[in-house]
């Protein structure tokens, strides 16, 4: 891993180790997991859920 500190989104300054677009995922160079509906697992483990989508019922 990287010695960037987790960013606050996936637009900080961490880059990407591995791309997996058929399957939603993105790994970048701090650890964190990035998902393609915008959602985030970081390395610690907390979860940064997708915001401002809309999802029908």
């Amino acid at each position: 891993m990287c010695s960037h500190s987790v960013p606050e989104t996936a637009e900080g300054p961490a880059h990407v180790v591995a791309a997996h677009p058929e399957q939603g995922w993105t790994l970048l160079c701090d650890g964190t997991i990035v998902f393609d509906d915008c959602g985030e697992l970081l390395p610690d483990g907390r979860v940064i859920t997708p915001a401002g989508r809309l999802v029908a019922a």
